[in-house]
């Protein structure tokens, strides 16, 4: 969320920092120091470690949370509550910033990291959950007592008290712009997005629109924790023995996906051996969608382009064993390449560590080629808290570029009368229906939704845009193109 520095409420406000000195505040008043010692709620240390990562180290919050989790030994009704304040405050992260940069008298940006982390972590159980407000503020206080910066307890304090003055909407309504002049910012600040993810989403389901219902949806459903999906290896092993292994329910859509509502999945035998593997059901779908297009001629060379992790890979590598074919795979990065060896181990895969645009591989030899391209992942914000706020417009042009690059080396080795299947997980016009709008000369599109039976609002075609509000699924594009 792209904002001018948010205007202060009305009336007084806590001036003191965490670093000391200052006037005194005209707002609530500090507690008065105590020499007790701080007393640390073990699931909100939890969750402020998990903000501290992602904040100073660039970590992802869904691997960072597990290991901390672990050395916590946090467990049942525990880990869930860090989870929910972890991953809640990572994704109402520019909203929150907003409210507290309101409720301070020091600049936000001057705020000591750690100062920071924990008025987020308080703002959020104020803002967005229905722990009393006494205890959001005195958990979060006594854990900035047992911090690194003990003497910031009593700002923190005065800040969250003064965030506890007003209710979300009425934040919201203080602090957004109206909606009359910019619809999209303040719907940008009512379902703590930046603006620039609206404006996007706005332009592929509503472009005539500053605001749909439809439009909201999208939006909220970014905030909604995605259900675990397995997939069947087609000739591995069957979806209904999947289901009874791992007590879930056959996906709607996938023929080979499973739900599975809980537990670990890695702790499913099918999965543990490979036969079955952790997959959304969406990248399962243009992964099939590939596999199942109408092909004439040979159908025995497969390439995947840019492979890493490697569940696409091992899908396309399930399929290629029962007909005979092989799959190369080539990925970048090392360490990316060896996990796309694991995943595919047993399957009729070869690795190869290249890059896709220039990977040495033989030109117009392959029958299907899969670009599953290096996107903004949009379509995917549901499962990184914190992605949403890492990513930056200027971001979209260089990975343009790159898919466009991506797409004439997919183009120069798929065969005449071969297919390139097209995927990002993103909606962003820029990353789909621009790439797809300028194809080599030597690719033309194919109606996808045919080999996506049963999916429900796909739209007019020929491409396919899956999105989590519509189908539950990440927010897949697939096109397919067949080469001429």
């Amino acid at each position: 969320m792209t904002n001018p520095r948010p205007r202060r409420p009305t009336g007084g406000r806590p001036s003191a920092s965490g670093k000391g000195g200052g006037k005194r505040p005209s707002g609530p008043p500090r507690r008065p120091p105590t020499r007790r010692p701080p007393v640390v709620d073990e699931s909100r240390q939890a969750a402020l470690d998990v903000l501290a990562a992602v904040r100073s180290r660039g970590a992802y919050a869904n691997l960072a949370l597990p290991p901390i989790l672990r050395d916590r030994g946090l467990f049942g009704r525990d880990a869930a509550l860090a989870t929910e304040l972890a991953y809640g405050s990572c994704r109402a992260l520019g909203q929150l910033d907003a409210i507290v940069a309101a409720c301070g008298e020091r600049a936000f940006e001057d705020l000591d990291g750690e100062v920071i982390d924990a008025l987020r972590l308080g703002a959020y159980q104020l803002l967005h959950t229905r722990i009393p407000p006494h205890a959001a503020v005195s958990t979060v206080v006594e854990l900035v007592r047992a911090g690194d910066r003990p003497g910031a307890a009593g700002y923190v304090n005065a800040v969250l008290r003064r965030v506890s003055e007003a209710d979300l909407d009425t934040w919201i309504d203080r602090l957004a712009p109206p909606e009359q002049t910019d619809p999209l910012g303040r719907l940008a600040m009512a379902t703590a997005h930046p603006r620039w993810i609206v404006a996007a989403y706005r332009d592929r389901l509503a472009p005539e629109n500053d605001e749909t219902d439809e439009l909201v949806a999208a939006l909220r459903a970014d905030d909604v924790p995605p259900a675990v999906h397995l997939v069947a290896r087609p000739g591995r092993i069957g979806r209904d023995e999947l289901v009874e292994q791992s007590g879930g329910v056959p996906a709607r859509y996938s023929p080979y996906g499973v739900y599975l509502s809980g537990g670990d999945p890695g702790a499913i035998e099918a999965v543990a051996d490979g036969r079955a593997a952790v997959q959304d059901e969406g990248s399962q779908l243009v992964a099939i969608g590939l596999a199942t297009a109408d092909l004439t001629g040979t159908d025995e060379r497969w390439l995947d382009l840019t492979a890493g992790p490697g569940g696409k890979a091992g899908l396309l590598g399930a399929f290629a064993a029962l007909r005979g074919a092989r799959l190369d795979a080539v990925e970048l990065a090392p360490h990316r390449a060896e996990l796309v060896r694991r995943t595919t181990e047993g399957l009729p895969v070869t690795v190869h560590t290249a890059d896709g645009r220039a990977s040495g591989l033989a030109e117009a030899a392959y029958d299907r080629v899969l670009l599953d391209a290096p996107c903004t992942g949009l379509g995917a914000l549901r499962r990184r808290p914190e992605a949403r706020w890492r990513r930056r417009p200027s971001d979209v042009a260089d990975l343009v570029q790159l898919q466009q690059e991506l797409l004439r080396a997919a183009a120069g080795h798929v065969r005449v009368g071969g297919l390139v299947g097209y995927v990002t997980c993103s909606p962003h016009l820029a990353e789909t229906l621009g790439v797809v709008g300028r194809l080599p000369d030597t690719l033309e599109p194919v109606d996808a939704r045919p080999f996506l039976p049963g999916v429900p609002d796909l739209g007019d075609g020929p491409t396919v845009q899956l999105w989590p509000h519509r189908q539950g699924t990440d927010g897949m594009f697939l096109a397919l193109l067949r080469r001429t």
